[in-house]
């Protein structure tokens, strides 16, 4: 991480903001899968997950989805429902019991006009989750599906859910399919990396689990930062308008 500055996530909506919108949203717990919305349908305002995680995903075909953001304590969701006339543009599903605010567009207006100051810290956010969806894009566009995986595995590192006291990464086949849509990479594709991991002992099998290194981990090996392997991984690095290729 020496000479590439890499982003995987976006800042979480402080406590104050929290505690200045409780008055203005309304609370509601969601259990476990299920589905808080569904694209094409009608949106409003915004909502801003609590306690828990919900998914947004697309659905490209039976058994197949994208998943463009996963949303954790302290981050939006839903922004589709500030523009109007709008309508949601992923399906929305609590991937763990979820506690969410959800403000209306009315009641966003009131927010502005009433509590500019916190008003100004949630648009903070809303443009820190906006930059994060336009880094994952880039990644689409211009990675390979290695370099996707460590940014796709670092997301997944900063829900606790999914990683081990060591740092490492713990998934099921529900997890690892999760994994699959967070790259938007068929599970064949995903599946010839992650066995060529396991090959240079930074991955294991058990069972049904899989267990990867910690991202910081396999992020140094795509930086070559001196660790012994055949894990060759091309990465662009640029700077000072010039750019040249690097491999692990």
């Amino acid at each position: 991480m020496n000479d590439v500055e890499v982003k995987f996530g976006c800042a979480r909506l402080p406590e104050a903001e929290l505690a200045a919108l409780a008055s203005y949203a309304a609370k509601a717990t969601w259990p476990t899968g299920f589905a808080l919305y569904e694209r094409g349908t009608p949106a409003d305002g915004l909502f801003v997950v609590l306690r828990g995680r919900v998914v947004l995903r697309n659905r490209v075909k039976a058994g197949r989805g994208y998943v463009p953001m996963m949303v954790a304590e302290g981050e939006i969701f839903g922004l589709e429902g500030l523009a109007p006339d709008n309508v949601y543009m992923t399906d929305a599903r609590a991937d763990e019991e979820t506690e969410t605010y959800h403000l209306s567009s009315a009641r966003f207006r009131a927010f502005l006009r009433e509590q500019p100051q916190h008003a100004i810290a949630l648009m903070g956010q809303v443009a820190s989750e906006h930059a994060m969806l336009l880094g994952k894009l880039r990644e689409l566009a211009t990675q390979s599906v290695e370099q996707r995986l460590v940014a796709a595995l670092a997301r997944m590192a900063r829900h606790g859910a999914f990683t081990a006291s060591d740092g490492r990464i713990t998934l099921s086949a529900a997890q690892y399919r999760l994994l699959c849509e967070l790259i938007g990479a068929t599970r064949e594709s995903v599946t010839l990396v992650v066995n060529r991991l396991i090959s240079q002992g930074l991955a294991e099998r058990h069972g049904g689990d899989f267990v990867l290194a910690p991202p910081h981990t396999l992020f140094q090996r795509v930086e070559g930062d001196g660790l012994d392997g055949e894990l060759r991984i091309p990465l662009t690095i640029e700077g000072n308008g010039h750019s040249r290729q690097a491999t692990a």
